[in-house]
């Protein structure tokens, strides 16, 4: 089993900047992708950004040169850093990481942008 807890979520004005962070613990080995998903209300979970093991990312293209997504791997951290943030940020922003054929999600975090 893997356990991931993000952080960092906040109530931020529209061009402002966040940082979530996704610290993964247990059975870590084997995790090769670790990736940002976001929901928000009335709308399917999709993807914001994703990075390999090797350090390859991919992004949506609605968050491309505004996010960044980064590795730990000593501290089995993901990072995702936010920045022009606007009002279609607003979601809840969910960590996964994929060991195999499984993917875990951990709880979520609250980002909500004010215009």
């Amino acid at each position: 089993q893997v356990q991931l807890v993000e952080s960092g979520g906040d109530l931020v004005q529209a061009g402002g900047s966040l940082r979530l962070s996704c610290a993964a613990s247990g059975s870590i080995f084997s995790i090769n992708t670790m990736g940002w998903y976001r929901q928000a209300p009335g709308k399917q979970r999709e993807l914001v950004a994703r990075i390999t093991n090797g350090g390859n990312t991919n992004y949506a293209d609605s968050v491309k040169g505004r996010f960044t997504i980064s590795r730990d791997n000593a501290k089995n951290t993901v990072y995702l850093q936010m920045n022009r943030l606007n009002s279609e940020d607003t979601a809840v922003y969910y960590c996964a990481a994929d060991q195999g054929p499984r993917r875990y999600w951990g709880q979520g975090t609250q980002v909500t942008v004010s215009s």
